[in-house]
This record gives C-alpha cells, structure tokens and sequence, in this order.
C-alpha cells in the first residue's frame, strides 16, 4: 500500500480513539501525540506537523457535534477533514482533448523516474481509449532511448526517437509533428537538477518548440522535504501544469515529498505507486487519505475491477458474507485480486481491511499461490470442501502428488484457516460487502 508505514501508524493511533469507551481531553491529546510522532518519522515538516495538530485538537475539542454524530465519530472526521485539506481538498485533473493532438512534457531531476513514468502515462491513457504516442528527447542520457522503446514495445504504443541526434529540441519537434494523427503525445526529457542552468533554458527551449499543452513535473518521492525547493525551482523556470510523486510504494519520507509539494500549491495529479507499468494512480486527496487511515477507498478498487473485468456470481457473494469457502474458492479469490494488481494494493481499499492481514501472510499468499494450485489440485473434492479431514496420511499424499513437500501443504492450510476466521470476523460488515463488485 502507497506510504503503509506512515497509513498504519495513524490507523492504529485512530483506533485508540474508536475503542475507547470514553472520548476525553486526555485521550485526544494521546491522539495528537500518536499523530504528529507518526507524521514526523514520514519527514513531514515539523511546522505542518505543529499547525495540523494543533487545528485537530482545536477542533476536537471546541466545534460543537453535529446532529447525531457522536464525539468519537467528530474526531475522526475532523482528522480525515484536516489530512484531506492538508494535500489538496479536490482533485486536479489533467485536461485532454479526445480526437485532438496533446503534447505532454515530462520534466525533472535525473533519476526520478521519469522515462518509466512516461510510459505509466501512455499505458495510463491507452486503457481509457486514446491513442498516445512516446517520444525520446533525452539526448543526454545513455540508454534513455532504448529504455523507452522498449517501454513503449511492451504496451504496444508508438515510439519515435532518434539515437543520433544531439538537439533535443529538434527531436521533440520532429517526434509532435509526426504525431499529429495521436491524441496524447507524451515528450520524455533529460533529467536536470535546479542548479544547473544550461539544463533549465534547455527544457524552456523544448517547450517553446513543442509547445506542450502542459508540462508535468516527476519528482521523487524518497526525496522528502527536497521536494519543496524542486518544484519551486521548476515553477518558477516554466509554466508547471501538474506534478507526479513516484515511488510511493514503500518510501518512509514519500509523506515530507508530497507535504512539500502541497505547501508549494503545485497540483499533483498522478502518484506512482510501484514498479510494474499499471501503477500510477490519480491522485484525489479524500481518497488517498482514506485508505491512509484504513476507511478504504470503494471507488478506487470498482475502477481496478472494472479494469481488470473481474466476474462475480451469487456463490462467490454467499461465500464472503458466510464466511463459509472451501479451499477451492479461496484460491479463485486470490487470483480475481491478483489479477487487479498485489493483494496489499487491493486490501487497502476495502473498509476494515486495511491493516488487518499481516504482511507476512500476504507476502506468503504472492509468492506460494501458484504452488497452492499445483495442490490443490492434487486432492479429491472432500478435501477441497472441508480440509478438516485432511490427516497425516492425506497430506504426505497430496505432497507426493502435488511435487511439494509436506510443510508447504499445511502452510496452504494454515492460510485458509487464518482466511476463514478473518472472514467470519466480518460478519458484522455485511452491508458494505454485498456491495462490492467482486469476488473477494
């Protein structure tokens, strides 16, 4: 999940509050302090840290309670409300014309992703209908035009660059006016640092020859507090339309880059959330912000379903709400969610979710699912259905059978049962889970 450590600590320093009997002073100043601890090991800025904490207990304390909404419930709304506000209350959206030529120029320092990052976008429009186009004007680089063609390659975009040309400029000009039949023409550029001068009237040139519609910022997202002196540099040098913070899969300071970043009043409109070409996400504040908090995000995972063209029938529902699957059903559901991308991704949209399965079983359940086929395969339809008949005996056979070993059998248990119990504990979420799209 993008910034789990960071998303964890605030969930957990929530839960204090929602399993609290009583909701005092005391307890939500032991919120602030949770919060702020969490904040500050992300490398958001202590002076943000200091004016959200101090909005938070302002308003815990003193705003008078809506109309049928508890104190318990008011604090965490006004945490969601001022981490929401704190990153861009609305969503930031880039502007495209279908049917229209539109020039998008990547810029940024080098080694923040961009090259890949200009593919994520071409694969990000290419899934929504438009016709893009990739084109290399890092002439700097050694590689970069061989990186991204073989990018564009892999997700079957057309490509133009020219390995022997030293004018970037005239590469740039070259790659949009033969493009003119493509409606997203994305320009990948030589990464430049804010210090270096001939770089920056460079990017100005390719902007004034290619005349992009927008030019969009990559920034690195393990660069924490950084970000903030980057993206004013940027700004101030050409006309920055949108920002992308990547590598926010795991960064401990990716919540210093994006603070950074918001207190600048840039707008992000992308985040990459990982390596594979699929994971860049638009970046809408109120979502973002609740799977951070684990309140998941439903519209977020009904697009990665409908993307993924997951199918659902009443047993696969009956199964969930019961909390009664066999062996059989669970692997089906691992693999509709592998399908949408790696099972923590997905998890973290769902409400009560989020934070709930440990990572080592979902570490397990990504690397063992395929050998879980293999034995699953090997055992008669009463061991598929009820696995509490699975003896000693049963197991070394279906080992035998299955080319496994006996460890890994009763570890494929091991996960079902955990499965089945984590279900069973869902009961009480009905609700919301007979409206979820998908088999989970």
């Amino acid at each position: 999940m993008v910034l789990e450590k960071l998303g964890s600590s605030l969930y957990d320093a929530l839960r204090k509050v929602i399993r609290a009997p009583v909701v005092d002073k005391e307890l939500i100043k032991e919120l602030i302090r949770d919060f702020q601890r969490a904040l500050l090991q992300a490398d958001v800025n202590v002076q943000i840290v200091m004016e959200l904490s101090q909005n938070i207990e302002k308003r815990s304390m003193e705003e008078k309670l809506p109309s049928g909404i508890s104190r318990r419930e008011h604090v965490v709304k006004v945490v969601y409300d001022e981490l929401t506000r704190f990153v861009g209350e609305k969503p930031e959206h880039l502007t495209i014309q279908p049917g229209k030529q539109n020039v998008l120029m990547l810029i940024g320092i080098q080694g923040s992703g961009k090259t890949t990052h200009a593919a994520k976008l071409a694969r990000y429009f290419q899934k929504r209908g438009l016709k893009p186009a990739l084109v290399c004007a890092d002439t700097f680089r050694p590689g970069a035009y061989d990186q991204l063609r073989q990018l564009a390659e892999s997700i079957n975009v057309d490509f133009f660059g020219d390995p022997n040309s030293r004018s970037p400029v005239a590469t740039a000009r070259k790659g949009v006016e033969g493009f003119r039949d493509h409606e997203v023409v994305i320009l990948d550029t030589s990464g430049r640092h804010k210090e270096e001068k001939t770089l920056i009237i460079e990017m100005q040139e390719i902007a004034a020859s290619a005349r992009p519609q927008e030019i969009i910022l990559v920034l690195d997202g393990t660069i924490g507090q950084q970000a903030a002196a980057q993206a004013a540099a940027f700004h101030e040098a050409t006309d920055i339309g949108s920002i992308i913070v990547t590598k926010l899969d795991g960064s401990a300071r990716g919540g210093g880059a994006l603070s950074s970043v918001a207190a600048t009043g840039a707008p992000i409109k992308f985040i990459g959330t990982g390596e594979k070409i699929e994971d860049l996400e638009v970046f809408v504040p109120s979502r973002f912000i609740g799977r951070l908090l684990g309140m998941g995000d439903i519209e977020g995972l009904v697009k990665k379903v409908e993307e993924a063209e997951v199918s659902v029938t009443e047993k696969d529902i009956h199964a969930i709400l019961s909390g009664k699957f066999t062996l059989t059903d669970m692997y089906q559901q691992f693999e509709a969610m592998r399908s949408m991308g790696p099972l923590q991704k997905v998890l973290s949209m769902i409400p009560g979710f989020s934070y709930q399965l440990p990572q080592a079983d979902l570490d397990v359940a990504e690397e063992r699912l395929d050998r879980w086929k293999y034995i699953i395969e090997s055992m008669t339809v009463e061991e598929r259905d009820d696995p509490k008949v699975l003896n000693a005996s049963r197991v070394r056979r279906i080992a035998r059978g299955s080319g496994t070993d006996q460890r890994e059998v009763r570890e494929l248990i091991k996960q079902y049962n955990a499965m089945r119990k984590m279900l069973k504990q869902l009961k009480g979420k009905r609700r919301m889970l007979r409206r979820m799209p998908f088999k989970l």
